[in-house]
């Protein structure tokens, strides 16, 4: 089989030819490879080299093209050209792993590098003239939609216990049908290993799952086969997040990973703020599922409760909570109000608070912190009263709440 170079572009860039000749015996490999030849876009450039890195190096700086020690110690370099990022790694394969790390020894032969890889599929390397090379059956379980080990399940579990992750991720991506009985029962059976893997490496892969169209199904399975429990031993809401897909879907909405973790997560803070320290997610997104929890079930407000909303929350936060509630809705409920309350979001622009504190000291309020009480008070009178513009009234209230605070 053959990738038509003309079909993708980056085959032809010159930057990539630049890189494929500067290196020599140099194959694509991996992402790149299978999703070419699935016609899917292709956003990484995996470059296999039956070379060390140092050799790697040399042969990149000597064409002028820079070259990065990215992950030197596993055989990896980083080619930069004209901003297109390709990453370069040296033919491997393993000496001793731990389930979590691996000791590599450099190798020339493509058929070794091949048999240390995770699944037949992520095993396709092709030359620059596009010539497709399978070592493992990958093209037709490619064809099959079938994600599959290469070799025993169980060893390459043990190398690396993310495997069983990435088993569910590339299944809900690629995989068609029920999933490869072999490779799950090995999942299902090493699933204890996953304790041993960092939040930040876990919160990767889950995330990247939950990113696809619909990752229920996938998680469906790992609940069944008891993987699931152990990264998130609580009552999750499935239904609710296989829904948000499916509204996700109808609405051409883009998949967000954080928000569709919300969605599977029971309405609790408590189990939020657990979630996010067992993944150890950055903290915009720790604090975006903590301020989610419990939000999730509520009614289309009323239109001068939109905009109150709109202003207190902010459009992200509030079209956050909207398609959370939206999710929580029965299959077949009514889309119109929930359409609705985004597209209002969409159009907001935030009115701005006429007064501020030195207006509250003219008013003669000594400076301190009633200052900002008298100014949170009219601040939440002229929200409430659908943010009025007559300087008269403002004037008026301002009096009020300066004797009501100062009395």
């Amino acid at each position: 089989m053959k990738i038509d170079p003309a079909e993708q572009g980056w085959l032809g860039e010159p930057e990539t030819k630049a890189v494929m000749q500067a290196l020599g015996e140099a194959r694509f490999v991996g992402g790149a490879v299978r999703n070419a030849l699935l016609g899917t876009p292709v956003t990484d450039i995996d470059i296999a080299v039956p070379v060390p890195p140092e050799e790697t190096m040399r042969r990149l700086e000597a064409a002028g093209i820079k070259a990065v020690p990215t992950g030197f110690d596993h055989g990896t370099v980083t080619a930069i050209k004209n901003n297109m990022v390709f990453e370069v790694t040296s033919l491997r394969r393993d000496i001793e792993t731990d389930g979590r790390h691996a000791v590599v020894a450099y190798t020339d032969k493509w058929e070794e590098d091949a048999a240390r890889r995770d699944f037949t599929i992520n095993a396709l390397y092709a030359a620059p003239d596009g010539q497709v090379f399978d070592y493992t059956g990958g093209l037709e379980d490619l064809r099959a939609g079938r994600v599959r080990f290469v070799g025993d399940p169980r060893a390459r579990i043990a190398e690396d216990y993310l495997r069983i992750l990435r088993l569910f991720r590339f299944h809900a991506w690629y995989g068609k049908g029920d999933m490869d009985a072999e490779g799950l029962h090995a999942a299902a059976e090493a699933r204890a290993g996953l304790k041993q893997l960092s939040g930040e490496r876990i919160a990767k892969e889950l995330l990247r799952l939950l990113a696809c169209a619909n990752p229920a199904p996938a998680l469906r399975v790992m609940a069944a086969s008891g993987i699931l429990q152990e990264l998130l031993p609580f009552a999750l809401e499935l239904a609710r997040l296989e829904r948000m897909a499916h509204i996700d879907a109808e609405n051409s909405f883009l998949p967000d990973p954080v928000l569709r973790l919300a969605a599977l997560l029971p309405d609790d803070k408590s189990v939020a703020q657990k979630v996010s320290e067992r993944l150890k997610l950055p903290g915009a997104d720790r604090d975006r599922l903590e301020e989610l929890a419990g939000a999730g079930r509520f009614a289309p407000p009323s239109p001068p409760e939109v905009r109150r909303l709109l202003y207190r929350n902010g459009v992200r936060t509030f079209r956050d909570r909207v398609r959370l509630a939206w999710a929580s809705t029965a299959p077949g409920s009514s889309a119109i109000a929930w359409r609705m309350l985004l597209t209002i979001a969409d159009g907001w622009k935030t009115p701005r608070f006429p007064l501020s504190g030195h207006d509250v000291m003219q008013a003669g309020v000594p400076e301190g912190p009633i200052v900002g009480k008298v100014l949170a008070a009219v601040e939440d009178w002229w929200i409430e009263n659908e943010f009025p513009e007559d300087q008269s009234v403002l004037s008026q209230k301002l009096k009020q709440a300066v004797q009501a605070h100062c009395a």
